[in-house]
């Protein structure tokens, strides 16, 4: 059987150069479809069963994110259901995947891919709940719905959690983190789930990008937008997406949010705050360190010794999600970012970090919420 590489499919991407034979596998990973961003790669390949197969990402080093290859290990899975990673190195150039597959067909990701498909089954899964109302937003560029779930009955003295995932599409853990969190939130057994309904209303946006996430890009959207980048001023012609969000954001109100992400270069669990705003205050940095305390406590894989650290206040600030929102509304808002690589405070040699530690920190997100809504209800006197 001859080498087949093929990427015809939901967040299939990758360019082929030469695959002759399985010892010398060249490839590009391809652009973001209108933009020049190149990252993001997920491939089958097919007639190298037993073979040891050395598969070279020539334009690595041009990558957006070149320093998210140091330490990384590539992705694979014979089903796209159970992942494991696979020797990779990289010298600075080109990136070489070192593997022999074990059946006929392999997929190799940078990150365990997360389906259209899954993405409209955690939709309706969710909506079968009697807690649950689905919203349709509007529709992307590309014409595909983009889907809200407001979970908990709103009423004047709930406080409003908003959840957004994935405005980079291919920061895919992003929205494994959000199936944890939402099973975790409608599961009547779950003790923090079940008080959180009593006395919050969630928002929730699992894929803030849904184009960009089947076209197989890793950081903008049908338009070529970066969505992060288009708070202050998004349009309907190029950022649909963030447009529609924030007017309900507007409509509704904000009292917390979460801003998922998923972060190349390092290897840990963190958020990013608004610290760098002009109005940030002491009490929203006392509302942001107890939060982190309380995470930390939730979850051991949270930390907050490594992260971006103190940036600056500049006009490129008030264009990404959480800082304009903490700017709009005056809440707590975090960019939570989770790593493609492993969480090296806790290193797993055969999975790294994947879907499954994901969905297993969006469940335990749901005790540091509590405690920031409680706080938030006594200091109203609620």
């Amino acid at each position: 059987m001859s080498i087949k590489i093929s990427s015809q499919f939901d967040a299939g991407a990758i360019e082929v150069v030469n695959a002759t034979s399985a010892n010398a596998i060249d490839l590009n990973i391809r652009k973001d479809s209108h933009a020049d961003i190149v990252q993001w790669f997920y491939f089958r390949l097919q007639g190298a069963q037993g073979e040891p197969c050395t598969i070279r990402f020539l334009n690595a080093g041009q990558a957006a994110y070149p320093k998210g290859w140091e330490g990384y290990q590539a992705m694979a899975s014979y089903d796209r259901v159970n992942w494991f990673r696979v020797p990779t190195s990289y010298d600075g150039q080109v990136m070489t995947i070192e593997h022999t597959p074990g059946m006929d067909s392999v997929y190799y990701a940078y990150f365990e891919p997360y389906s259209w498909e899954r993405h409209l089954e955690l939709l309706d899964r969710a909506q079968m709940s009697e807690n649950v109302r689905m919203l349709d937003l509007g529709s992307t560029v590309d014409g595909r719905d983009l889907n809200m779930l407001v979970i908990g009955e709103p009423s004047p003295e709930k406080k409003k959690v908003w959840v957004i995932a994935r405005q980079h599409p291919g920061e895919t853990m992003a929205e494994w983190f959000v199936e944890g969190m939402l099973d975790a939130l409608l599961d009547p057994a779950h003790p923090f789930g079940r008080q959180l309904l009593k006395e919050s209303v969630f928002y929730v946006v699992p894929n803030m990008n849904p184009d960009g996430s089947v076209r197989g890009n890793l950081r903008t959207n049908a338009a070529g937008a970066n969505l992060n980048r288009e708070w202050m001023n998004p349009s309907m012609e190029r950022s649909p997406e963030v447009f529609l969000v924030l007017k309900k954001m507007h409509e509704t109100g904000v009292d917390m949010c979460l801003d998922v992400h998923g972060d190349e270069g390092l290897p840990y669990v963190f958020v990013a705050g608004s610290e760098s705003l002009p109005t940030w205050t002491d009490e929203q940095a006392q509302q942001q360190q107890r939060f982190i305390e309380d995470f930390k406590i939730a979850s051991p894989d949270f930390q907050d010794v490594h992260g971006y650290g103190q940036t600056p206040f500049t006009d490129e600030t008030l264009t990404m999600g959480s800082s304009h929102i903490t700017h709009a509304f005056g809440c707590l808002s975090l960019t939570l970012e989770l790593p493609f690589k492993d969480n090296a405070n806790d290193p797993d040699p055969q999975v790294g970090w994947d879907g499954a530690r994901s969905a297993r920190l969006g469940a335990a997100v749901l005790q540091p919420v509590l405690n920031h809504v409680r706080a938030l209800r006594e200091a109203a006197g609620k």
